[in-house]
């Protein structure tokens, strides 16, 4: 194990610092402190939100960017190990504004479960953390399966942790929702029971105003005095929080955290909650829209979009909210009568209206479409601006979840999760050497066991055993 002074290194050193911190990525939670400070020199930098860098330097202190600029315009303390890496690429870690991987099992199959929170079901040892890293992602919004009309709420992790505490980043701020037809049920079907649920909270906030009054008299040892429209009035100022069961709680919080009865309401009891809600088809985005407006969620609710939303693109540049975009991409749609097939390179026309958007990993096994940056770049070819398209792996899902003052572009003051690069991000030969979490080296590519036996597999070595002592 290396011990942290105040000298030089070269590439082949900073490789060494995932000795002091992580055995693994899982083990985080038990992994030495990052060290005070130290240098990435003479890199190229792509901050996101800024120029870019040809020959930079990152200085990271405590977990956090200290300072970022020129080579010789950065001053690097005396007592800060400093890591040549010439030749190589910094950028911000990706961010994933939406997945239900990584979860032991699925969610509930009853269609309305606000009270569920994906991390009773998060898999800290599931390899699909490990491959993030792999893929150069620091933060994963992790959500429940869409097989619900209102699903629970998410959680932001990082990939690395022994549990869900420590994986998470931020306690849970979205309910995911769907108004798209869940399996065996219409879309008609799916919008009753969620105007059904809304309702249901209505009457029930009113049932417990009345009750908190009733009970506060009994205190008093006194009769009840008023009439019930006037009892639900004078208790609606005794809720709290506490006395809400989960699943009303986090209605309540879906549509304000206010207490609303008789047509007044009172302070925020809870933190509000946002929305994220799934729209499969373009059909879907104008109930998504008004259902957000008529229950008091809309200036918190994320569109989560199938590929052929973008047919709804007036609605879309009306409501003016972020979305988060499928991964595959592009729609293909076959003329019925000609046979002729048209393909949309959906990304293109979302940036086109102007929308703020985040891409998403694409659903292929290959390695390729679920790399993030690997999306960015097909935008790049597609015709969309180089920094809009880095932004949308980056900045933009950082924003969408309410996090871009700490996570998704390099500068002073913000969480050290970075991904260090052989080359540039969106070239295809480029793979990542090493990844930075909260400052802590999290995965480094030349100890990455389960990457070298596939590559030793795919060259001709079927037992991956060639070079290795069992």
């Amino acid at each position: 194990m290396m011990r942290w002074t105040s000298s030089r290194a070269t590439w082949r050193g900073v490789m060494q610092i995932s000795a002091l911190a992580l055995a693994s990525a899982a083990s985080w939670a038990t992994a030495a402190p990052p060290p005070e400070r130290f240098a990435l020199t003479n890199c190229r930098i792509i901050p996101i939100d800024g120029k870019e860098i040809a020959k930079g330097v990152v200085l990271i202190e405590r977990g956090k960017i200290a300072a970022i600029g020129e080579a010789g315009k950065v001053e690097i303390p005396f007592d800060a190990r400093e890591f040549d890496c010439t030749d190589k690429v910094i950028m911000p870690g990706a961010v994933v504004a939406y997945s239900s991987e990584g979860q032991r099992n699925l969610n509930e199959s009853r269609p309305i479960v606000p009270q569920l929170d994906v991390g009773d079901v998060l898999d800290p040892s599931s390899t699909e953390f490990e491959d993030c890293l792999r893929r150069g992602i620091t933060g994963v919004h992790m959500g429940p399966s869409l097989n619900t009309s209102i699903g629970g709420v998410g959680r932001l992790v990082r990939p690395i942790g022994r549990t869900v505490a420590d994986m998470t980043v931020l306690p849970p701020a979205f309910e995911i929702i769907s108004v798209s037809g869940r399996f065996g049920l219409s879309r008609m079907t799916q919008r009753a029971e969620m105007r059904a649920a809304f309702a249901e909270l209505k009457a029930y906030m009113s049932r417990l105003c009345e009750t908190k009054y009733e009970e506060k008299l009994a205190e008093d040892e006194k009769e009840i005095d008023v009439a019930p429209a006037e009892a639900r009035k004078r208790g609606r100022e005794l809720v709290t929080a506490d006395d809400l069961d989960d699943e009303h709680l986090n209605l309540l919080r879906l549509v304000g955290g206010q207490v609303d009865v008789e047509g007044e309401k009172t302070p925020k009891i809870v933190e509000p909650l946002g929305a994220m809600i799934y729209c499969a088809r373009a059909q879907d985005v104008a109930p998504a829209i008004q259902l957000a407006k008529d229950n008091g969620f809309f200036e918190r609710s994320v569109l989560v979009l199938g590929d052929d939303c973008y047919k709804a693109i007036d609605e879309l540049k009306k409501a003016a909210r972020p979305v988060v975009l499928a991964g595959d991409l592009l729609y293909r749609e076959t003329n019925p009568l000609t046979g002729e097939e048209t393909e949309v390179f959906v990304p293109a026309k979302i940036a086109a209206a102007g929308l703020q958007f985040a891409l998403l990993p694409g659903p292929s096994s290959s390695m390729a479409e679920r790399m993030p940056t690997y999306q960015a770049a097909r935008c790049v070819r597609e015709g969309v601006a180089r920094d809009v398209a880095l932004k949308a792996i980056t900045l933009e899902p950082a924003k969408i979840l309410g996090v871009g003052d700490q996570f998704g572009s390099l500068a002073a003051g913000k969480v050290a999760n970075l991904a260090v690069w052989s080359g540039d991000p969106l070239a295809f030969d480029s793979v990542v050497e090493l990844v930075f979490v909260d400052g802590i080296p999290a995965y480094e590519r030349t100890k990455d066991v389960r990457l070298q036996r596939l590559m030793s597999d795919s060259q001709g070595d079927p037992a991956g055993r060639e070079g290795r002592r069992d």
